[in-house]
């Protein structure tokens, strides 16, 4: 059970960090929700494609699938600041942009990405698939809104350069992740 923690834990910390960059932009609860539920379903789901899938297709993602993360979340966040560059100063800051249905499903599935392995690891512990599915995704969850609270806190701050900083806070995690660190 702790090793399921840990594993939790450790792929919940690329949730938290983007969720930090999101909740710059300023978030209602219902966004917060969505943002939460989200990550929490690509973050749950992700191991457990890669336990049904097995271990031979990790052989065949191995390192792309890590790279293809990185990429995609260097990506969103470059655009999150192209936006932010391109956008009028006297945006109304009730819609942010970090509420874009879309942006938020490739960022959760850039970040997820490389779980795909973490799932065939977990099919060595032979532990509850159910027991498995609900830790991480409790654990994502809850990690993504302590990102969420601590972004819009850090962005009330930044007043009306969060998007922008969101932006770049997302490309730093993809260059984290890339290197390894997350």
């Amino acid at each position: 059970m702790l090793a399921l923690l840990l594993v939790a834990v450790s792929v919940g910390l690329d949730n938290f960090a983007a969720a930090v960059g999101i909740g710059f932009s300023g978030l209602d609860a219902r966004t917060r929700l969505r943002v939460a539920v989200i990550f929490g379903i690509f973050e749950t789901g992700m191991p457990i494609l890669g336990l049904l899938l097995g271990r031979g297709l990790a052989a065949a993602l191995g390192q792309a699938a890590h790279w293809i993360g990185a990429v995609l979340l260097v990506a969103v966040g470059i655009y999150a600041v192209v936006q932010a560059i391109r956008a009028p100063q006297d945006i109304d800051p009730a819609t942010p942009a970090g509420q874009r249905t879309g942006r938020l499903l490739v960022t959760g599935l850039a970040l997820s990405i490389d779980n795909l392995a973490v799932g065939f690891a977990l099919g060595t512990f032979h532990i509850s698939f159910a027991l498995a599915a609900a830790v991480i995704g409790t654990v994502s969850v809850a990690m993504t809104l302590l990102g969420l609270e601590l972004g819009s806190r850090l962005g009330a701050r930044a007043g009306g350069r969060g998007e922008l900083f969101g932006g770049l806070v997302l490309i730093g995690v993809g260059v984290a992740v890339a290197a390894g660190v997350l």
